[in-house]
């Protein structure tokens, strides 16, 4: 199959990017204590080498409050020579580089942080073991402070755009929510309140960073819950930061690492591997509430395609569509639907080279097969279970 628009180089904002395919965030559950080793370096140098135009780096913290847990990047000013050295080996194997910045909120792990977090309105989290106090005003200045200091850091640390994180139930997801965002002040109420908070922080990362680097957002059009963010909030929010004007995409994504994870996965739940991979006590507690916590959705190829159609319908911007994409013919009908990139994760993870196939003609579909065994592997760099028995 001779592709038509996959390999037909695209701008995004002032990048020219040579494919379609962009390397979707993937925490790759190898900087402990937040350093940049040689496996985060030698992750995103692979998926360069196997052809896609542009990796992206996650998830990079913008406070050490903001951490997903203590193993995570922070984007602060020691971290620049370390993530320096990662973007320039990027570059020299030809692809572009994205940092995905963003505040967990919510999904902090606060124990492990060993500082506070924060939320729109206060609430008992799982992830941070505990009640989370609602953000004060000042505390949201200092937070989108905190975006522009980590878009300086990423601008100096050569990369080549910049993912504002929006979704899966992190910081600014949660202030869209109207299940989670109970404010009663400029940040809360009404959905373009709630909205204030995200457009804010593109403001500031746009204005920081400069004209020569990609802004973008992984942003939410349904968090997959009762009562959540979903069409009805997600369009018009949508529409409201395309009228701003500070970002050059969306990347269109789905539920919460929060409520509802499985959602912006599908697929079989990993529960015994999951338990396998905790220490003993959370691992027992899992046995009892898991099947509670991750929901099963059955894998279906480009998943959220159905939602993203109704953005495409009603946004110009540009949209790149996530979700279960293993097949060239999916990429292709994408990008004829008007899409402009894809964003892909697993089947990466699974083959770094399948853009390199798809464009030499060897491979029109990829050889995920979606076990979702990959998700428990984060804990210990995240990788493909099935790929260590093959020569790919």
């Amino acid at each position: 199959m001779v592709s038509k628009l996959a390999f037909v180089p695209m701008r995004l904002g002032p990048l020219t990017l040579k494919n379609r395919f962009i390397k979707a965030a993937t925490f790759e559950g190898v900087m402990p204590r937040g350093q940049v080793t040689d496996a985060l370096v030698d992750f995103h140098t692979e998926v360069a080498r196997g052809g896609a135009a542009m990796t992206t780096v996650a998830y990079c913290a913008i406070s050490p409050g903001g951490r997903v847990h203590r193993d995570t990047v922070v984007l602060d000013n020691d971290r620049v020579p370390q993530l320096r050295r990662l973007t320039d080996a990027v570059h020299a194997a030809g692809a572009l580089v994205c940092a995905q910045i963003g505040h967990a909120g919510l999904v902090a792990n606060t124990l492990s942080n060993q500082t506070a977090t924060l939320a729109p309105s206060t609430r008992l989290s799982a992830p941070a073991m505990g009640l989370v106090r609602a953000a004060t005003p000042d505390q949201l200045e200092a937070v989108v402070d905190d975006f522009g200091a980590a878009a300086r850091n990423a601008v100096e640390a050569g990369f080549d755009a910049i993912e504002i994180h929006m979704g899966h139930g992190y910081l600014l997801s949660s202030f869209f929510s109207p299940s989670l965002n109970k404010r009663r002040d400029s940040y809360g109420g009404d959905t373009t309140r709630r909205a204030e908070l995200a457009r804010r922080v593109a403001e500031r990362v746009r204005r920081t960073a400069g004209p020569s680097v990609a802004i973008t957002a992984k942003f939410n059009m349904d968090d997959g819950v009762r009562r959540g963010f979903w069409l009805t909030d997600s369009l018009p929010t949508a529409r409201l930061l395309q009228s701003d004007g500070h970002l050059d995409a969306l990347q269109l994504t789905g539920g919460s690492s929060l409520q509802n994870p499985m959602y912006y996965f599908r697929g079989d739940v990993p529960l015994d591997e999951f338990i396998a991979s905790q220490p003993r006590a959370v691992g027992l507690g899992l046995r009892v509430i898991g099947r509670r916590m991750f929901r099963s959705y059955p894998f279906e190829e480009a998943f959220f395609l159905p939602l993203a159609r109704q953005f495409r319908a009603a946004l110009s911007m540009p949209l790149i569509l996530l979700g279960g994409i293993n097949r060239l013919d999916t990429v292709e009908g994408a990008l004829a639907e008007g899409f402009e990139f894809v964003a892909m994760a697993r089947a990466l993870l699974r083959d770094p080279h399948l853009v390199n196939s798809f464009h030499r003609g060897a491979a029109t579909e990829g050889l995920c097969v979606h076990c979702m065994k990959c998700m428990p592997t984060v804990y210990t760099g995240t990788h493909c279970v099935v790929r260590q028995y093959s020569s790919v």
